[in-house]
């Protein structure tokens, strides 16, 4: 627990160390009988089997279907097998506790470290991003979505909007939940008095950066909103969440509330099962069954990388940079406004998601 606080203000990073930490108790505890300063290198390598076969099944692993919360009795550690790239993230998590837990003085020695001098026997790890064909995949897979009754229409829009999201602002799942429509701003460009729309996240670590909100994540935004029954644009400080649940209509809320905004693990499964639909797809048009795979393994921190790529190949790296939150960010002096400013045309002029259709399709029919 002492060394899980000091992810308190990552949320993601806190759940993902959780819940590889106390897999690894469970079976040390379980299957070994010993406690964690117990475990020897030999007990770590057949735990990275176990990781990748977890037997007993019916002790381990949930039954297909909905998902259990941890406190009901057909919760498991694990919802199946784990990938060899998802088994290398594990023991790179556990390695990262051990080592902690050397230097706090309640192990001796870290037994992964004999691991980790074999650098060459351990297999390369997987780049996570998409490359161009594969993001097209992705966008066509949205655009392919069905749109015939009124609830398929939400969800394509919603999808749409989501992904807007993720990719041009390129926004953490933690950032999309724990933001709100309110943080949409307009200033006015200090040359030209052009209007400029920013969206002002609350990231890792508490730390706050201006993500341009371009012209065409503006289009998006209203889309979405005008789909929900809302205003084009968002009031000042407006509470509403940045992604709203499909059923959510402004017509069946009238009163001045909002919905609850949806936990990471639905917004995960929304993008996973896009991810899956795109693979599918991909499948079907007989094209390579590796690349089905890498589809199916990719989650928003991909889409993240592949936003971040995108905008390093094209525009200035800092811009990059600050767009990602990779540095703090200041926004006191009329010349950071200046260097905002250029940000946002540089951003708006080359990182854009292309759907290729009208912003509208299939919403008004």
């Amino acid at each position: 627990m002492a060394w899980l606080a000091r992810f308190a203000d990552s949320p993601n990073t806190l759940a993902n160390s959780r819940r590889e930490t106390e897999r690894l108790v469970l079976w040390a505890v379980r299957q070994r009988g010993k406690p964690l300063s117990s475990l020897t290198h030999e007990d770590f390598l057949i735990y990275r089997r176990f990781l990748a076969d977890p037997q007993p099944a019916q002790e381990w692993v949930m039954k297909p279907g909905r998902r259990f919360g941890r406190h009901e009795p057909g919760w498991r550690p694990f919802a199946g097998p784990l990938s060899e790239t998802s088994v290398r993230q594990s023991m790179t998590v556990i390695n990262s506790m051990l080592s902690w837990l050397v230097e706090a003085g309640y192990l001796a020695g870290n037994p992964l470290a004999l691991s980790r001098k074999r650098g060459s026997a351990t297999p390369p790890r997987m780049t996570r991003f998409l490359e161009e064909d594969l993001w097209a995949a992705v966008r066509e897979a949205i655009l392919a979505m069905p749109r015939i009754t009124q609830r398929e229409r939400d969800m394509y829009v919603r999808v749409r909007w989501l992904f807007s999201l993720l990719f041009i602002g390129g926004l953490r799942i933690s950032e999309v939940v724990g933001n709100t429509m309110g943080n949409f701003f307009n200033r006015p460009d200090t040359k030209t008095g052009d209007p400029r729309w920013w969206l002002d996240v609350l990231g890792k670590g508490k730390k706050r950066r201006l993500v341009p909100a371009t012209t065409e994540l503006m289009v998006e935004l209203m889309n979405y909103r005008r789909a929900l029954g809302l205003a084009d644009l968002p009031r000042p400080d407006e509470p509403s969440p940045l992604l709203f649940p499909v059923t959510w209509k402004r017509a069946d809320h009238p009163a001045p509330s909002w919905p609850e905004s949806l936990t990471r693990g639905a917004v995960h499964i929304v993008i996973k099962d896009v991810f899956a639909m795109a693979a599918e797809r991909w499948l079907k048009e007989g094209r390579g069954e590796e690349q089905a795979e890498k589809l199916k393994a990719a989650s928003a921190h991909w889409l993240r990388h592949t936003a971040g790529s995108s905008l390093a190949n094209a525009a200035d790296l800092r811009y990059a940079r600050d767009t990602l939150g990779h540095a703090n960010l200041s926004t006191t002096s009329v010349y950071v406004h200046s260097e905002d400013d250029a940000r946002h045309a540089a951003v708006s002029s080359v990182h854009r998601v292309s759907w290729g259709a009208s912003p509208s399709d299939g919403l008004n029919k």
